[in-house]
């Protein structure tokens, strides 16, 4: 089970706030046992000082009492250096070397004639008191910091589970709640971009949507023909020489259907993993003339003027030859439908290949939608000739899919002119 950000916030909390404790406690005791043994060992220098200056070179009777009442002893230092006095206290001068210091656990202040010994008894009590201290802002710190955490786990996750409950509902299939961009920065972006996503599903539904009725109004009127010339041929109702000219109808009617179906089928392949590229070093010259030999004939046949714009030397570029000329074909069937007779289309190949129609041309705003599936089909279905609406979108996937560029615009010829772009030298 994963645990909650709460849960998580609020451990790390508790983890902080118990180390800095801690820390600080250990550091506290360190700089108070040293503060005390320098407290103590002033306070005895000045006592022996005070002996000293008063009383003369050796303290005697009620002097000694007085010190030994504040649990302090006194060495004697007689003249020849023999130490008399308590042994514990004569074996801490012997061990401080006859020289002011601390030893063993003991405080020794030596003077001409005398050294006063005194326990250093104030590490045990000082640290009982300093633990004490320490685990009671330990206890206190932790429930502040569990507290903190909780609150500040509960003002992360509040919004992140509001966000969470608006992705599961979009997954659902609604499109019509958003997560409310409030909190941190970061909880607030990450609202926003799932609002930004169900934005965006919003409008590829409604374009998919959009290209759907587009499509089935496509595929409805070839059909239609199709059923209504089979069925006048099936039932008698067209005889003699007009038979030829019904099969020449269900004929082209059938071609569109098939063009129809396979640019749906080659649209949705290019998303696929297993999308294939045979990409060999390619000459583009034989390629493109290739393709003008037939679409010569096609705009021939329509009235339609072609020309030709190939360079004398080789242009030679990593990509797959037949998508390449898959690509041409597309962007000429299309300049070749909108070209009125006595126009011309324009194949050209220089640093980028070009295709450029005398059609009636495009908007600008057109042109920046003019790769988008459906998108000037639906808007030029009623007005001039059209195809099956996935043919941009179908040569925008193949020349991305190729590594390359298209972009479209207006053309000197006064039509639409469309540039791809290919790497390594086109």
């Amino acid at each position: 089970m994963r645990s909650s950000l709460a849960f998580r916030i609020t451990a790390l909390c508790l983890a902080v706030a118990g180390i800095a404790v801690v820390v600080a406690g250990l550091v506290s005791v360190r700089l108070v046992v040293n503060t005390a043994r320098e407290v103590s060992r002033t306070a005895l220098a000045n006592q022996a000082d005070t002996v000293a200056d008063q009383i003369g070179e050796t303290p005697r009777g009620r002097v000694v009492a007085v010190l030994q009442g504040q649990k302090i002893s006194v060495v004697r230092i007689g003249a020849n250096g023999v130490l008399r006095g308590d042994a514990t206290a004569v074996r801490a001068v012997r061990d401080a070397g006859r020289t002011s210091g601390v030893t063993g656990g003991w405080i020794v202040e030596v003077r001409d004639r005398f050294a006063l010994v005194q326990e250093a008894d104030y590490g045990t009590s000082t640290t009982r008191k300093l633990v004490r201290n320490i685990a009671l802002a330990l206890g206190l710190g932790l429930l502040i910091a569990g507290v903190a955490g909780l609150v500040l786990g509960n003002l992360l996750s509040r919004p992140l589970r509001r966000t969470a409950g608006v992705a599961l509902a979009m997954s659902s299939g609604r499109r019509d709640l958003r997560a409310p961009e409030h909190g941190p920065t970061e909880v607030a972006e990450v609202a926003g971009a799932v609002n930004g996503l169900a934005d965006a599903l919003q409008r590829s539904e409604s374009r998919q949507r959009e290209f759907l009725l587009s499509v089935s109004h496509e595929l409805r009127t070839p059909l239609t023909a199709v059923i209504g010339f089979s069925e006048s041929l099936a039932d008698g109702v067209v005889t003699g020489p007009d038979v030829v000219a019904v099969g020449r109808t269900i004929q082209e009617e059938s071609r569109r259907l098939d063009r129809l179906v396979s640019d749906l089928l080659d649209l949705a392949r290019l998303g696929a993993d297993d999308f294939r590229l045979d990409v060999t070093p390619v000459d583009l010259v034989p390629v493109v003339r290739a393709a003008a030999d037939v679409w010569r004939a096609r705009c021939a046949a329509k009235g339609v003027l072609f020309s030709l714009e190939v360079p004398d030397a080789p242009v030679v570029v990593p990509t797959d030859a037949r998508r390449v000329r898959q690509v041409m074909d597309g962007l000429l069937e299309n300049a070749v439908r909108v070209t009125p007779a006595g126009r011309v289309v324009v194949l050209s190949l220089g640093s980028v290949v070009q295709v450029r129609d005398g059609g009636p041309g495009l908007s600008e705003e057109d042109y920046a939608i003019a790769f988008d599936r459906g998108a000037l089909h639906a808007k030029y279905s009623t007005t001039r000739p059209v195809g099956t609406g996935v043919g941009l979108a179908l040569v925008h996937g193949l020349v991305t899919r190729l590594g390359g560029t298209i972009s479209a615009g207006p053309a000197p010829e006064g039509g639409a002119c469309f540039t791809m772009t290919l790497p390594g030298g086109v």
